[in-house]
């Protein structure tokens, strides 16, 4: 057989797989499929705010705070705001959110959220001026929410209030953006 003979026999017959294509093909998809389960956790991590905020319906839900017999003419009470909150892991029960004030004036029932509304701290009425008082900044305001004194860019955030039976006052919690002038809910 001459060396013509042994060349055209290689060209005849098909080619082998070449393992070194074969181990580096192999080893690219493994790393690639290594590599997109952080990834995939990282984008996850990345939207879950979006998804989260569109997903869950954080609408307020309206609480029942009081009955209008427990209510003093033109004297604010202030009533804590109570809900369950859980997480991945644990379930927490009664957990103090937030307050509102009511005041009932001739059968009506005003609710104030206790925060001021400049910078998120909480005001206190006090019953020897007869108005609500903010610590932070010497903020006042009168019974009707209005700034008297003082730097808040708007008055006192009230909230929606519902009388159910004739005598149940059922609020509607929500938290609204410190110091801006729209009162814009967050």
């Amino acid at each position: 057989m001459s060396t013509e003979d042994n060349f055209s026999d290689q060209e005849s017959q098909p080619e082998q797989p070449d393992r070194r294509g074969f181990i580096r093909g192999a080893s690219c998809f493994i790393g690639a499929a290594v590599g997109a389960v952080p990834m995939t956790a990282g984008i996850r991590v990345l939207i879950d705010p979006i998804v989260r905020k569109n997903s869950e319906s954080e609408k307020a839900e309206f609480i029942r705070l009081a009955e209008l017999t427990e209510l003093q003419d033109g004297e604010p009470m202030k009533f804590a705001i109570v809900e369950n909150k859980s997480d991945k892991w644990s379930r927490y029960t009664d957990v103090p959110v937030g307050a509102v004030y009511l005041l009932k004036r001739d059968e009506k029932v005003i609710a104030y959220n206790t925060v001021c509304p400049h910078l998120g701290c909480f005001v206190d009425y006090r019953k020897s001026e007869n108005d609500f008082f903010c610590p932070c900044h010497d903020s006042q305001f009168n019974l009707d929410g209005k700034l008297t004194k003082g730097v808040s860019p708007r008055p006192m955030d009230e909230l929606v209030v519902e009388i159910r039976n004739g005598v149940e006052v059922w609020v509607k919690f929500e938290r609204f953006k410190s110091n801006t002038k729209e009162k814009i809910v967050i």
